[in-house]
């Protein structure tokens, strides 16, 4: 086993109500290592079939999405974690300051922030002869604001410790077919190495972790055959190998790692 060191830090994770997704795993790694974790989400509304949800796919993904964190409490009370888990929406400014005062009130300080929270469209209109200016609104509003107030905030309130870790996706760069998604993500790993430069005085590291496809719920029996022939690694990443990177770029060791964007993909996506 590897020792972190991360007992007794503060941990602030985004977009973590999804019991499968890569925000749940994360929260689940960190109380492991002893660290006191602090979950925010925003419940994402979209319609779903109940009894398709039993299985991996779209009905499952958006069910879990469309929830709150119960199950993921669940799984930290077991653990006996201190937590805090607020409902809240990263894309408004006064929501991130009530989110830190919150945090503060509770663990008086946060140690590392865990940038997780996005949105994509899923109505087939982010392509650039359907795309509106709603999917471009609503995708930048939290995987770009959203992003950069959870990390201005972090950075004005620091203390003698700092780690942010960005999590992006392995296509950013080639996105076709979700452009405006992929763009998104692009933009947050161009600002994983701008603020790295700027924070780096203070010691904060900034990096960004790139996956491939992962199975959240969202990847059906289907879908799976479809992407295992483009993973060299021949399957699909599990939201633990992201979460074990997040706990790597948290830790002492990685101290003098900055900036960068690494790919938690099996081999996808590398060209």
């Amino acid at each position: 086993m590897i020792d972190y060191g991360l007992k007794n830090r503060v941990a602030l994770i985004t977009g973590a109500n999804n019991p499968q997704g890569i925000g749940a795993a994360t929260a689940l790694a960190f109380a492991r290592e002893g660290a006191k974790v602090i979950l925010v989400y925003k419940k994402i509304i979209r319609p779903f079939d109940v009894v398709k949800a039993s299985k991996n796919g779209a009905d499952r993904y958006y069910k879990a999405n469309a929830g709150n964190a119960d199950i993921v409490e669940s799984k930290l009370r077991e653990m006996n974690a201190e937590y805090l888990i607020l409902e809240s929406d990263i894309s408004e400014e006064k929501a991130v300051k009530e989110i830190y005062a919150t945090a503060l009130e509770r663990f008086g300080r946060v140690d590392i922030l865990v940038n997780n929270a996005a949105t994509d469209d899923e109505t087939g209109l982010d392509t650039i002869e359907k795309i509106t200016q709603k999917v471009i609104d609503d995708t930048f509003a939290v995987n770009v604001r959203g992003s950069i107030l959870m990390t201005r905030e972090f950075i004005n309130r620091r203390h003698d410790y700092g780690r942010i870790i960005n999590i992006s996706t392995d296509a950013a760069q080639v996105f076709a077919g979700q452009i405006t998604y992929g763009a998104s993500k692009a933009t947050l790993e161009a600002l994983t190495r701008s603020i790295a430069l700027e924070t780096a005085k203070y010691g904060i590291t900034v990096n960004c972790i790139a996956p491939g496809p992962t199975q959240t719920g969202w990847i059906d029996a289907e879908l799976e055959k479809a992407v295992l022939p483009l993973i060299p690694m021949g399957k699909l990443i599990q939201p633990e190998n992201i979460a074990e990177t997040i706990m790597f770029l948290a830790s002492e060791q990685a101290q003098m790692l900055t900036g960068q964007v690494i790919k938690v993909s099996g081999g996808h996506a590398l060209g």
